[in-house]
């Protein structure tokens, strides 16, 4: 994890993955406030996990790290955090991650185990958007902040078993967990 979080400072110093205010609380502020959503799924090996807007690897090249089992898709559009996040991979030789340079809607449609998406948009979009990835066995993990209950209780349209769970690393923020079961009607 060392010389990932030496890799992000070296490179937030050309482009800004993470605010330059958060680096000296890079522990947890992103390591272990990615590393939390690991406590909601199973140990299993057979993992697929998407992580969508992965941005500068949160969570995506967190849990690539923490668990080398784990198939890690991360979509990102930027072509220079692409770049980075590839660099990375190569790297640290993250075998299962895999970066897929492109916009959510050009991703080729197969189902993931896990959903993550940290910052990425709001929840009724973030499903509209995500939901051709989700059976009704994945496992929706969306660190959303002080938003989080609202989000879920403002959710229409949807058949869902979602909940909040506080963050372990933000006592004001929450993460929305659950299934997607479809559209309403």
């Amino acid at each position: 994890m060392a010389t990932f979080i030496s890799l992000l400072a070296e490179e937030n110093a050309r482009q800004n993955l993470v605010a330059s205010s958060s680096l000296g609380m890079v522990w947890q502020r992103h390591i272990a406030d990615s590393a939390q959503l690991l406590t909601h799924v199973p140990r299993e090996t057979d993992l697929s996990w998407l992580d969508l807007g992965t941005g500068a690897g949160f969570p995506g090249l967190v849990i690539s790290i923490l668990r080398p089992d784990v198939h890690v898709t991360m979509v990102e559009s930027r072509a220079r955090r692409i770049d980075w996040l590839e660099r990375v991979c190569a790297h640290l030789e993250l075998e299962h991650a895999k970066v897929e340079g492109m916009r959510i809607e050009h991703v080729p449609e197969r189902p993931f185990s896990v959903i993550s998406a940290r910052a990425f948009a709001p929840l009724p979009q973030l499903l509209d958007r995500a939901s051709r990835f989700s059976t009704g066995a994945t496992t929706w993990l969306l660190p959303k902040g002080r938003s989080a209950s609202q989000e879920v209780l403002e959710l229409r349209g949807w058949e869902h078993v979602f909940h909040v769970e506080p963050s372990l690393t933000d006592s004001e923020a929450g993460i929305i967990i659950g299934t997607l079961l479809g559209r309403k009607g």
